[in-house]
């Protein structure tokens, strides 16, 4: 047995650096090149590994502090097998054991409700019936009917599309593209080119953002005409494993009959029930992105992807926007070194971000609405034109009568299918938002493809190992496969890379250093198993991640794929030479070989 002093090692010219997360605690075993803290420079965030494996006996570094080459970190209690050893008799902290009863207990299964039986007459009849028009469900509608099936596709609104071509993914996207450009029109001005303030037309803007749903719900309608998929609008709810009930909005029935059946029924805003939904200054995301008008002061409640676009947009136009989240960082999912230089680049922007913070009152008055905090940051209350409430989506599994078809539902609205989209009805499948999470329309439309190709005969399978996840904001936010966080709960062995923008030239030059591109490896496979991107275009720039995983890409086959240069692409590529310590446009400590 013996002890080693670890220290900071050499870092190039940085001196003084903040670490801003502490990894481990005395008592830990820690494993050889395994990460102790985290200190972050004006151009990269930086790890610092233990040479040695063993057990930490005195930890001398707190978050906050400032570090140079060869500061004291901790002390390292060397006992080589028996530090594996006592790796698994070490008590377990308060997560480990959270996180092991959440996953040791599961709830029980629920028992499949009796199918109603219906004895009426059926209005229309087809081979596919699918409940619901957005992404997935037209997706489904349109796949089954080039296969030859005949096809009814049902949606309680008047037009097709559903809530992310009418009221979520395409209109926030089309305002948001008038947020980045209205944003860095100021930014060049350090660059030598002022304009004049914008003058916001709300109505414009709306008309601007009105015609993009438009173009595309009206194609959507002729591809249905085309590939003769009947389209019956109202609300469709099941009376049978063989029949739907829709009620049109003047109140006539449709009876439509079915022998097999893809419910895509999607998600609804999640309304919490203390919120004076009444008073036409408490909007939800679909209000929002209504432009009624642009508050002095908005307060959005809940800092996750939704909240945090259409912060991105009000800011842009002019709003005070004070941001609160009940978790500890901002969008919860997404790992905290991505997430750390995010926010900094917000809160030079917003009027305030308070996390770990809970909201447990509004008040409408005539000044506005009053709103009361808890939380270490927040005031006890304050006083805002307009309060924004997106703390996520509900499934709508339990409001289309899915037990009168047999269909087991849980107690969140979820539906349960096999990795062929099919439920525990032989003829029923279920796709998007009200099988699980994640809530996206790319899942779904994958999904949908599966159920229709399933319906027609055909092997298919819904096997994807990763579905990405982007956050279009300013900067964007985006990252696929498993997290950080994930694999250090997980306990697996993981290489990691990060590359900072402000070492990439292209992000120099359009103004994009906040950026930040990071990827994970397996450290027995070097096979690419995460990645997660800070900065302009993320979303885009994300896929070729989510290829590589998909692929069983290795570290080796991204950095030796010659990307194109100067691009915002390649920093991928440089992020991969940093986890395999061969990267020229960066200082990064030697790697241990």
């Amino acid at each position: 047995m013996s002890t080693v002093e670890v220290k900071v090692p050499d870092m190039g010219d940085f001196d003084d650096v903040e670490v801003i997360e502490v990894l481990v605690a005395v008592g830990d075993v820690v494993a050889e090149e395994g990460s102790l803290i985290t200190v972050e420079t004006d151009k990269a965030t930086m790890e610092i590994p233990s040479p040695v494996s063993g057990i930490v006996q005195s930890f001398d570094i707190s978050v906050g502090d400032k570090v140079s080459q060869g500061s004291l970190v901790c002390t390292v209690v060397v006992e080589g097998e028996s530090a594996a050893a006592s790796a698994e008799e070490a008590p377990k902290t308060e997560a480990e054991k959270v996180d092991t009863a959440s996953t040791e207990t599961s709830s029980a299964p629920v028992e499949a409700p009796a199918a109603a039986s219906f004895s009426g007459d059926v209005n229309e009849q087809a081979e596919v019936v699918v409940l619901g028009s957005g992404p997935g469900g037209y997706t489904a509608a349109f796949r089954a009917a080039d296969l030859g099936k005949k096809v009814i596709l049902i949606e309680k609104e008047d037009v097709l599309g559903g809530v992310c071509l009418n009221v979520g993914c395409i209109p926030s996207k089309a305002l948001l593209h008038i947020a980045e450009v209205v944003s860095e029109a100021p930014e060049l001005e350090e660059l030598g080119v002022k304009f004049n303030k914008p003058k916001i037309d709300t109505d414009k803007l709306r008309a601007h953002k009105d015609g993009v749903i438009s173009k595309l719900t009206g194609g959507l309608q002729q591809m249905a005409k085309q590939r003769k998929v009947k389209t019956v609008n109202g609300y469709g709810k099941f009376t049978s494993a063989n029949t739907i009930e829709v009620e049109a909005s003047d109140g006539s029935k449709t009876i439509v009959g079915f022998e097999n059946c893809i419910i895509a029924a999607g998600s609804s805003v999640t309304k919490l029930p203390f919120i004076p939904w009444e008073d036409e200054r408490v909007w939800d995301s679909t209000d929002a992105l209504e432009l009624h008008n642009i508050p002095k002061r908005l307060l959005v409640v809940g800092g996750g992807i939704i909240g945090l676009e259409m912060a991105t947009v009000y800011s842009a136009l002019g709003a005070n926007v004070t941001v609160v989240e009940l978790s500890p960082g901002l969008i919860p999912g997404a790992d905290k070194d991505l997430i750390r230089p995010f926010e900094r680049a917000l809160k030079s922007r917003y009027e305030n971000i308070f996390t770990n913070t809970k909201v447990t009152e509004l008040t409408p008055s005539k000044k506005g609405i009053v709103c009361k905090f808890e939380g270490k940051k927040a005031p006890e209350e304050d006083t805002f034109d307009n309060v924004l409430v997106a703390i996520g989506r509900s499934p709508n599994g339990k409001l289309i009568d899915a037990d009168k078809a047999g269909v087991v539902v849980n107690d969140h609205g979820f539906i349960t299918v096999d990795n062929q989209m099919r439920t525990n009805v032989d003829n029923i499948f279920a796709i998007g938002d009200v099988v699980g999470q994640p809530m996206l329309a790319h899942k779904a439309t994958h999904e949908a493809k599966v159920a229709a190709e399933v319906i027609s005969g055909m092997k298919r399978f819904f096997d994807a190992r990763v579905i990405p996840s982007v956050a279009y904001t300013d900067p964007e936010v985006a990252w696929v496969g498993k997290t950080e966080d994930q694999l250090k709960e997980e306990g697996v062995a993981y290489e990691k890379g990060a590359f900072p923008w402000a070492a990439s030239g292209r992000a120099l030059s359009v103004g994009a250093t906040t950026g930040l591109t990071k990827v994970l490896y397996d450290a027995e496979t070097h096979r690419m198993i995460g990645a997660g991107i800070l900065g302009k275009n993320a979303g885009e720039l994300i896929a070729e991640a989510a290829l590589a995983i998909e692929m069983g890409a290795e570290m080796d086959d991204i950095a030796m794929t010659i990307h194109p240069h100067p691009t915002l692409s390649e920093t991928l590529n440089f992020a991969t030479e940093v986890a395999e310590g061969t990267c020229t446009d960066i200082y990064m400590p030697k790697k241990k070989k």
